[in-house]
Order: C-alpha cells, then sequence, then structure tokens
C-alpha cells in the first residue's frame, strides 16, 4: 500500500516555529488527497491542514493564518509550516493520505475517517 514517514517534529518556545515533512511512496504525484492531523493526550485526533492534487487547501480555524500546508510532487513530499506556535499545538502529528479525491463541503476534507493511509506520527513539543 506504501509508506509515509514523518520528520520535523521536536520541542519549540512558545511563538517559534517547525516544519513538518511526510514522505511518501509516490502518494502525492499520483494524486492522493493529503492531509495533517495531531492527537493532544487525552484528546481526540483532530484535522490540521489538508491539501488535494489541485493545490486547493484547507485548515483547521486554530491553526489558520500561522500553519501552511504543501506538497512537492516531485519529491512526493508534504510539508506543515508552523509559525507562531502555541501551547495547545502540542500533539503527535500524523500524515494522512487517500487514493480519492476527499472533499467535504467543497473543500479538501479535514476528517479522519476519509483518510486510508496513515504515518506514525511525529511528536511536537511547545513550552512556555
Amino acid at each position: 500500500q506504501g509508506q509515509m514517514v514523518e520528520s520535523g517534529g521536536g520541542s519549540v518556545q512558545a511563538g517559534g516555529s517547525l516544519n513538518l515533512s511526510c514522505t511518501t511512496s509516490e502518494f502525492i504525484s499520483r494524486g492522493y488527497s493529503m492531509a495533517w492531523f495531531r492527537q493532544a493526550p487525552g484528546k481526540e485526533r483532530e484535522g490540521v491542514a489538508a491539501i488535494i492534487t489541485l493545490g486547493t487547501t484547507t485548515y483547521a480555524d486554530s491553526v489558520k493564518g500561522r500553519f501552511t500546508i504543501s506538497q512537492d510532487k516531485a519529491k512526493n513530499t508534504l510539508d506543515l509550516q508552523m509559525n507562531s506556535l502555541k501551547p495547545e499545538a502540542a500533539a503527535i502529528y500524523y500524515c494522512a493520505a487517500h487514493p480519492d479525491l476527499k472533499l467535504r463541503n467543497q473543500v479538501p476534507s479535514l476528517f479522519d475517517y476519509d483518510y486510508s493511509i496513515w504515518g506514525q506520527g511525529t511528536q511536537v513539543t511547545v513550552s512556555t
């Protein structure tokens, strides 16, 4: 089915930046729908940002204006640039993919049940 491997997680002070990257097995060049999710301890997994092959993106309200999702079709990588990080952003971040177009209300889906392929996750810690 292919693999996805996240990298770039780590520890950062509030207000700082991190760039997460997800290396995929040709998912992006094949036009898969892609997304980033996160799960904090004791909380449900939530969608952070999503992108489809045409480049249309969507973001959770909590990260709009601070996070940017992007994809490189030649390298088959998915990135999440996170700026102005807040302590509540601390979580394990997961890369997710699905071979079909996944839209909800005409924007890329942020629902985890729409994605069938998941990475192992990368930890992000934000200190005050």
